[in-house]
């Protein structure tokens, strides 16, 4: 039994992370995900729970969440159309690794402060 090489071990985590990256990167994506999760449903409660986040912004991260079936688009014929958003069953599974994402933050924020004070 042949034992795999190294750099066959690496890409073998990479391209995954990488896969993932594609999907949640950039810097609004989690932060909608996260808005929506906890019950901004409407498209200027979502806007304005994200400081600095525009509405030509947030309409294409919301059509490529849409995309990745991680949000779902909810239009109800009323008069006037309402169009809201929650979140596909499918985006639960975000929720361990924006956790352990949160974190690994905290825990970073802490043990740089405590290295460099002098930063706070």
């Amino acid at each position: 039994m042949s034992k795999k090489k190294p750099y066959c071990e690496c890409l073998n985590t990479v391209k995954p992370v990488r896969d993932t990256l594609e999907v949640i990167n950039g810097k609004w994506k989690l932060s909608i995900i996260i808005s929506v999760g906890v019950g901004n449903s409407r498209f200027t409660e979502i806007q304005e729970s994200i400081p600095g986040l525009t509405p030509k912004v947030l309409s294409k991260e919301l059509k490529e969440l849409e995309q990745h079936q991680l949000i779902k688009r909810i239009i109800t014929n009323d008069y006037p159309v309402k169009i809201s958003y929650c979140l596909e069953p499918y985006a639960d599974t975000l929720t361990p690794i924006i956790y352990a994402m949160k974190d690994w933050g905290l825990n970073h924020k802490k043990k740089i402060f405590q290295e460099n004070p002098s930063e706070i």
